[in-house]
């Protein structure tokens, strides 16, 4: 039987409707306020679609597009002014930022009712002890998507390839909140082909083109491609030989079309919860 394509462009284009809906019914629009750092191309990309997907959920969308050479404290009285605005609701970093600026500080610095993309330390611990707050786009967007196609990860053994603040620990949280029995792996795993054998989920998410091979696959898993890499011929792909485990796994996300749309799905999301709060509803 062919493998399940968890399409999560269809999905995420479900739930920017159901949030513009949303977002139609309260009393102003939810507000994006992002912020880039010098001209890096791939940055650029993600901020464009994000303003898109702000036009396309009915939000207002602001951005600050900041030269390479902006120290930090201009960074941070940037980032305060928007934290004292009423009708900002989210506030967005756009990452990497240029050498010479603590990407930890500026994340601090964002007001945690307004970190719509979860990386402030104490959405991060609020995660961690079970208590409700702003998740991580990516980790969040994928459990949107097992709900959807109805793979419960309860009892099953679920390994997750990288262990980042932004992918691989959030992920691993949220998995073990639905009851699933996680391994983390990384770069000093031993036995990594062996690990990934035994996982009824298996999460990608290194960054290293053809990582997870389908001889590392077992028959019936379920494959989760997080990577977003260009291979020698400059073509997009994941983390996963996406072909070779096509025909091994019970369900599979493609690179494109799989996890990246549920990430900007999911900030909307994240935005129009924030806007809920300010609101008072």
């Amino acid at each position: 039987m062919p493998a399940t394509i968890l399409d999560g462009k269809k999905l995420a284009a479900k739930c920017k409707e159901q949030i513009r809906l949303e977002a139609a019914a309260l009393p102003r629009k939810p507000g994006l306020a992002v912020i880039i750092v010098g001209d890096n191309s791939a940055s650029r990309v993600y901020v464009n679609s994000k303003k898109a997907d702000c036009e396309e959920c009915g939000f207002l969308s602001e951005e600050y597009a900041l030269p390479e050479t902006t120290a930090q404290q201009e960074l941070m009285e940037q980032i305060e002014v928007l934290n004292a605005r009423d009708d900002i609701d989210g506030i967005l970093v756009q990452l990497p930022l240029p050498k010479g600026i603590d990407e930890e500080a500026v994340l601090r610095a964002i007001s945690p009712e307004k970190d719509v993309d979860g990386f402030h330390p104490m959405n991060m611990g609020a995660l961690l002890i079970g208590k409700n707050a702003f998740v991580p786009c990516t980790p969040a967007g994928i459990m949107e998507m097992l709900e959807e196609y109805h793979i419960d990860p309860a009892g099953k053994h679920c390994v997750v390839v990288g262990r980042s603040n932004i992918v691989g620990k959030p992920m691993a949280l949220l998995l073990m909140q639905k009851h699933g029995t996680v391994t983390v792996c990384h770069s000093r795993t031993k036995n990594l082909e062996e690990i990934c054998r035994s996982a009824d989920i298996l999460v990608a998410a290194v960054g290293k083109v053809g990582l997870i091979t389908a001889d590392m696959v077992q028959p019936g898993a379920v494959v989760i491609d997080v990577a977003m890499n260009r291979n020698e011929q400059g073509k997009l792909c994941g983390d996963v030989l996406y072909e070779e485990v096509l025909e091994k796994a019970s369900a599979i996300t493609p690179v494109p079309g799989g996890v990246g749309p549920m990430t900007r799905a999911l900030l909307m999301k994240n935005t129009l919860a924030a806007a809920r709060q300010h609101l008072g509803l």
